[in-house]
């Protein structure tokens, strides 16, 4: 496409100033420098090209060259190429300047879209609008997908950098929004293309050096993105209760969690009345509900406990037996099992005994 033809008014009074400068030797002024400043500012308001400018700025130059440099008057062509440096340099500075003010808004605007987003806020009608300029269509599903790293980030780190480069080489076509939260990386992707979030994942945990990534569930509408980024957010911190160490985390394959907590105060009652006696134990409660939260992770395998738990097979029996006279439930009785790990989540979810319920 061919580029727009750049008038002879952004050029201001150049020929004028390379005539003078050529007779007399003269430098511009500080009010010809901030003219050509303000003339820079309007061109790149006005969508030309660096480039195109300077390239318009040579030519004028050849055109208009004075008749003393052209005798060859080598101090009418020093001061002519110092005029050319000086014109050229404050033009180059105000359209710089123009280029950066326009770049801050264009981030402040992203950055307000994408808190409104997130958070719910806004007009949704105008928040569908807003979201075709970033490439989202809102009247699909999407899903988000949210990784924590041993540090915060915002957009202009490395690792999102690093992150956002592979997700663009791999999928250019796609209507992606890749995008930093409360120093986590999050990813917004079509409801219909799960490949995306799970590529993400990986590259989120590979540049976050083994950071954790939580997947929402594809919701619709401007409403489904903050769903799913509420629920991504759950699963992270479902993860951190439950000492989850899986890298990905799914927000659909937690939803028994939320279940069991809905109710929190029936939940708090059933951890008091099942565990609560583990805090008469030597040492308190902690040591023999780590054993009871291994045993159930092991499958109730009496071994495979001891193992993860570093105790012979004849400790972790003693444990369990502890437990059984604590509370009076049997760990490998199938009929007090399920009571006793009901609790065991609930206390991990509750974070007790570390917190009082």
């Amino acid at each position: 496409m061919a580029e727009p033809e750049i008038p002879d008014d952004v050029l201001g009074d150049y020929a004028l100033i390379l005539e003078q400068a050529a007779a007399t030797g003269r430098r511009l002024t500080r009010e010809e420098l901030e003219e050509h400043r303000l003339l820079g500012r309007e061109a790149a308001e006005a969508g030309f090209q660096l480039r195109a400018l300077v390239r318009r700025h040579l030519t004028a130059t050849r055109e208009s060259w004075p008749a003393a440099a052209a005798r060859g008057d080598q101090t009418a062509v020093a001061a002519v190429l110092a005029a050319v440096e000086q014109t050229v340099d404050a033009f180059a500075e105000g359209f710089e300047r123009a280029q950066r003010l326009t770049v801050r808004r264009e981030e402040a605007a992203r950055r307000e879209f994408i808190d409104d987003l997130l958070y719910g806020r806004s007009d949704m009608g105008r928040l569908a609008e807003r979201a075709t300029r970033f490439g989202l269509r809102l009247s699909r599903a999407h899903a988000v997908a949210v990784a924590a790293g041993p540090e915060a980030y915002t957009e202009s780190d490395a690792v999102p950098r690093t992150v956002e480069t592979a997700l663009l080489a791999r999928f250019s076509g796609r209507k992606i929004l890749l995008t930093t939260k409360d120093g986590r990386l999050v990813c917004i992707a079509p409801g219909s293309q799960p490949d995306v979030l799970r590529y993400f994942a990986k590259q989120a945990h590979a540049a976050t050096e083994g950071g954790q990534v939580a997947v929402g569930r594809p919701h619709r509408g401007p409403g489904g993105v903050v769903h799913s980024y509420d629920e991504a957010l759950d699963a992270l911190e479902m993860g951190r209760l439950m000492d989850l160490d899986d890298p990905v985390l799914y927000a659909a394959d937690l939803l028994v969690y939320p279940v069991l907590t809905r109710d929190r105060q029936a939940m708090a009652d059933l951890v008091r009345s099942e565990l609560g006696p583990l805090q008469k134990a030597r040492g308190g409660a902690e040591p023999l509900l780590e054993t009871l939260s291994v045993y159930f992770d092991s499958g109730c395998v009496a071994a495979e406990t001891a193992r993860r738990l570093a105790l012979s097979v004849r400790a972790l029996t003693y444990r369990l037996e502890r437990i059984h006279q604590l509370t009076g439930s049997d760990p490998s009785d199938p009929m007090h099992r399920y009571s006793l790990q009901t609790a065991v989540i609930g206390a991990r979810l509750l974070d007790w005994p570390a917190k009082e319920l």
